[in-house]
């Protein structure tokens, strides 16, 4: 048998540690590894997490030597900030001359941080003019932290963003004294110096613990001859060399989530929507837009930070999620979950317990409510009715869904309750699910109102082993779509395993031009590649704040380049298909304006609006908007071109002018400008970013129109 190329992705989840293996020829599970989360082990989570890679290679016969790709998301960021399993941090602040000296000091004079759970990190301060930097003064500083109780230093110069040379010299020292240092300036390249300071701190507070997880993961993952990389799942999406998570640990909060919507995305070529992911407990909400993930700033403990990660909103509703009923109705579906009550689901009982079963009210929890429904088995043992429950009864759950339990078991359980509310067994499972989709509704409308997503675009994608109970029901009541992907259960190890490097650099740049942005997405590239990109498979988008005149490079690439595609090769009759039915519309109603040997283009008619839809020859829609123009052109004459089509596609209201989006496909690569507000920054980019093609090649302009 030949040597296969295998990719292995292990998710930590609250309850199991999953791993999985996908031949990276095939895209298929060639095997899993599922343990029990190591949450109480010396080690934490890390020994779980070798548990179930030996498991997956022993289990499936995977040889070391097969292993091309390992990473792993990672619950102990979170976990260290929300349990206070922090250092005590020491702050050394730096600023120049007089005035600046005497705001830095200020700035970078942090407290002690509140976690938001009655936990602290303890933080001791020093500060040091430029000009006093000596090697004498330095050592002083950071023996004076240390003596003081710091275990980890944190050195922040204002404008240090511009210039890191002592922020280094401080590192230096700590490092050499045996302390870990976290550069502020390393961690973020924003100012705001109070806000830069803090984020540093708190990825300093979680730096030894991670250090000491991080050496035995990897020491272990190596005893078993396995020799890559070891990648670490960051929450923004992407993954980073273990080295990098030495340094910036606090970049992998929220890495489960961020797992989940990369699997997610592979698996069902999504561009537009909210994204489910359905536990037992609670459901994380997110945001898919033009087929990557929503990134906002993580809030830790009420402080804003410069942590990019996924823009999650969770809610306490789940598969899981207990039924409560006083006064003969239904009041509430959770929070507490069946897991927490330590109870099972009722559709997943034998039928012939419910044999004499009597309903009773209880209180799972001291501070719970008392009016919690549970059911009293006739062997003794006690049960509850969830949304789970509620779904089988419905008939909602596709054949082979996760969350498939028994009918009979489910109906015999809503009989006792519908009977105790007045209402038929059909309604009582109805009233259940509309509870819990009133909690989810106003949740994905105030995301598409932040995101200004186009309604009909929006699509809901489920993941998570109760996807199906809460999604199914909530587009239905919501008239969207929703798709949920084939092994929605390990989505999340799917994801880990699937995803690519992700770096990004910001910058405060008054009215950035051309070249200020082309020198940005350089660097992010160059970052990208740092962290195990292949510098072929690099993409950078990039995203302009006007009001903050924050300039931001988001590069994405593999870590190793693909022999077969992910998927075959979809032909153009396919693509004209998926193209249909994103709209919703006959195969008839699809203009192919373009192909080239990446990208099919072509526009769709509804409803008086020409959609937009570029599809690459994998079948996954890259761009997908409700109305614009296409253009063939050339390399040469694309900026002029740009001009007249610019303005046809802008929105205009009095004085009020909406400028549109653009991107250029030009053979396997598309170039996306869909952050960029100016036309003379896009015409400038396009010049510098294809300078290196045949001026007379082919070119394709996808200008989508903004709506007011």
């Amino acid at each position: 048998m030949s040597r296969r190329s295998i990719r292995i992705g292990i998710d930590v989840g609250g309850t199991h540690t999953k791993a999985v293996a996908i031949d990276n020829d095939t895209n298929q599970i060639v095997g899993k590894g599922i343990v029990m989360t190591t949450h109480f082990h010396e080690s934490g989570v890390a020994k779980g997490v070798v548990e179930a890679f030996e498991k997956c290679l022993m289990e499936n016969d995977i040889k070391p030597d097969e292993v091309i790709f390992i990473a792993h998301s990672t619950t102990q960021a979170t976990n260290a900030l929300l349990e206070g399993d922090v250092a005590k941090v020491g702050v050394i602040g730096i600023g120049r001359g007089f005035l600046e000296s005497m705001m830095a000091k200020k700035q970078t004079h942090i407290e002690n941080i509140d976690l938001g759970t009655g936990k602290y990190i303890e933080i001791s301060n020093e500060f040091i003019r430029s000009k006093d930097m000596t090697q004498d003064a330095i050592k002083e500083k950071v023996d004076a932290l240390i003596k003081d109780g710091a275990r980890v230093i944190v050195a922040s110069k204002a404008f240090g963003v511009d210039d890191l040379t002592e922020e280094k010299e401080v590192a230096k020292e700590a490092e050499s004294q045996g302390k870990p240092c976290t550069l502020a300036s390393d961690i973020t390249k924003l100012y705001g110096l109070t806000t830069r300071t803090r984020t540093a701190a708190l990825n300093a507070s979680i730096l030894p613990k991670m250090l000491e997880t991080a050496t035995s993961t990897e020491s272990s993952v190596r005893s078993t001859g396995v020799t890559v990389p070891l990648m670490i799942m960051r929450g923004d999406g992407g993954v980073m060399e273990i080295e990098e998570m030495k340094k910036r640990p606090i970049l992998t909060m929220l890495s489960g989530p961020a797992a989940s919507v990369i699997g997610a995305l592979m698996y069902l070529r999504a561009s537009n929507g909210i994204y489910f992911e359905v536990g037992g407990t609670s459901t994380n909400i997110g945001v898919i837009k033009n087929g990557r993930p929503s990134v906002d700033y993580s809030i830790i403990g009420g402080h804003r930070t410069y942590v990019n990660s996924l823009d999650v909103r969770v809610l306490g509703v789940a598969g899981g999620s207990m039924v409560r009923a006083c006064k003969g109705k239904i009041v509430d579906v959770g929070p507490r979950s069946a897991h927490i009550a330590n109870m099972g689901y009722a559709a997943f009982t034998p039928p012939e317990l419910f044999d004499g079963a009597k309903l009773y009210y209880m209180q799972p929890r001291s501070n719970d409510p008392k009016d919690y429904v549970a059911i009293r088995l006739n062997n003794g043992e006690s049960v509850t009715i969830t949304n789970t429950c509620a779904a089988n009864v419905l008939g909602i759950l596709k054949e082979g869904d996760y969350a498939q339990g028994i009918y009979e078991s489910s109906v015999k359980a809503m009989t006792l309750l519908a009977e105790e509310v007045n209402l038929t067994v059909e309604e009582a499972a109805r009233a259940i699910l509309t509870k819990a989709c009133e909690k989810i509704q106003p949740v994905i409308e105030d995301l598409i109102a932040k995101y200004k997503l186009e309604r009909d675009q929006v699509v809901l994608v489920g993941a998570g082993g109760g996807a199906g109970t809460l999604l199914t029901f909530t587009a239905q009541t919501m008239n969207f779509q929703y798709q949920i992907p084939e092994h929605a259960d390990v989505i999340s190890s799917i994801g880990v395993a699937l995803a690519m490097v992700r770096e990004m650099v910001e910058r405060t740049i008054p009215n950035p031009t051309a070249k200020d942005i082309a020198e940005l997405k350089k660097e992010a590239k160059e970052l990208a590649m740092s962290s195990g990109a292949v510098e072929d498979t690099i993409e950078v988008y990039v995203e302009i704040d006007e009001q903050s005149q924050k300039v931001t490079a988001i590069a994405m690439g593999s870590t190793e380049v693909k022999t077969t595609d992910l998927m075959k090769n979809c032909q153009e009759e396919e693509a004209v298909e998926i193209g249909a039915q994103s709209v919703g519309v006959q195969k008839s109603n699809v203009t192919m304006r373009a192909a080239t040997s990446g990208f099919f283009i072509m526009t769709v008619k509804n409803n008086g609006d020409q959609a937009l839809r570029v599809i690459d020859k994998k079948g996954f829609i890259k761009v997908q908007r409700r109305n614009g123009n296409v253009l063939k052109t050339t390399v040469r004459s694309a900026p002029e071109e740009l001009k007249g089509i610019w303005d046809q596609t802008s929105s205009f209201a009095g004085e009020v002018r909406i400028n549109p989006d653009v991107y250029v496909v030009a053979g396997s690569k598309m170039l996306d400008y869909s952050g960029v507000p100016e036309l003379a920054q896009v015409a400038g980019l396009i010049e510098a970013e294809l300078c290196d093609r045949d001026p007379d090649e082919e070119c394709i302009l996808v200008v989508a129109k903004n709506d007011l």
